[in-house]
């Protein structure tokens, strides 16, 4: 017995002793890839000066009742020192318990579902086509990619233009036909259609190159052995493609997800948020309460705090999903 109760003495000191090394090991590893160190440091401070000093303000903001009125400034020689004080959650509980939180947090979610669905559809289908061996298929890839390299607000002027009710592009086919002209922006139901589609217009060309490459990193055998046991193309894109593409897919998806989620500029500058506010996205509004009337720092901040949490859980519970389906992403 004393024997066995020495051996246990040892593991536990054996364990104290390796919690204590801890610290040497975290100094080691540092010592050992100090290269490695100095590389990623000057990110990790561009990241901390431009998102975590930003954040760890807008979070704090969000606690207070800060507006244009009690805001400190400085006006010439004039110091106007802030009187904002703080309140806690009652911006959270303010914005959650309004009817405008959640009209916009719905047409986000329809937004964000519609776009994302279009973009991956339209893109897997292009990208199966030019898959294949087509004529003239590297001067169908460069003018599908075009979109992609075109600025989201140069193409939200664009389409601006061509929705224009009186001289648009669009209403002048529509009178060539004997049909009359849409007032494509005047009405919420086609406001609404106009911005998805200038949405799908421009991120299709990300999936489809996405897509692409995961298409031909596919080995071609597969599709030759699954020919010969006579199975057919559906059986063939079902059996084979599509798991083949499920590493890509999941993180375009998400990927795609998050950026549909805060395209700010298409809802910005083609509608305005209009007509009324009906095209308006939750980022859309957080940017209003900051930048218009009377500025509403804190509001604006509370926003943009619950906006990332719910992208947070978002992709949190994404992840989750994926790996309790055996996906090692």
């Amino acid at each position: 017995m004393a024997v066995s109760t020495g051996q246990v003495k040892a593991a536990g000191g054996a364990a104290r002793g390796s919690r204590r090394d801890s610290p040497g090991r975290l100094r080691r590893s540092i010592a050992t890839h100090w290269y490695a160190w100095a590389m990623i440091a000057p990110v990790l401070i561009v990241m901390a000066v431009l998102i975590g000093w930003p954040l760890v303000r807008g979070l704090y903001l969000s606690l207070t009742d800060a507006t244009e009125a009690n805001i400190g400034r400085t006006i010439g020689v004039n110091v106007i020192p802030a009187t904002y004080e703080f309140v806690g959650l009652d911006n959270y509980l303010q914005i959650l318990t309004s009817s405008v939180f959640w009209d916009k947090l719905l047409w986000t979610v329809v937004w964000t579902a519609a776009c994302v669905v279009l973009h991956y559809g339209i893109g897997l289908g292009l990208a199966v086509m030019l898959n294949r061996k087509l004529r003239f298929r590297s001067l169908y890839r460069v003018l599908l990619i075009l979109p992609w390299a075109v600025p989201a607000f140069v193409a939200a002027f664009i389409w601006r233009y061509l929705y224009n009710s009186d001289y648009g592009v669009i209403n002048g086919f529509l009178k060539m036909a004997g049909l009359t002209g849409v007032g494509w922006l005047d009405d919420p139901t086609t406001a609404k259609i106009a911005v998805i589609a200038v949405n799908v217009w421009i991120g299709v060309p990300f999936m489809m190159v996405a897509l692409l490459g995961g298409l031909q990193s596919i080995p071609a055998e597969l599709y030759e052995a699954a020919e010969v046991d006579g199975a057919g193309p559906w059986q063939r894109f079902r059996a084979i493609t599509l798991p083949g593409l499920r590493q890509v897919s999941t993180t375009v998806v998400l990927l795609g997800t998050i950026w549909t989620f805060n395209m700010f500029p298409i809802i910005f500058l083609v509608t305005r948020g209009g007509p009324g506010s009906e095209t308006e996205i939750l980022v859309t509004y957080a940017f209003r309460e900051a930048f218009t009337g009377i500025r509403n720092y804190s509001g604006s901040a509370a926003w943009g705090v619950i906006i990332l949490a719910m992208l947070v859980v978002m992709a949190v519970g994404y992840r989750r999903t994926l790996r309790s389906q055996g996906d090692p992403w």
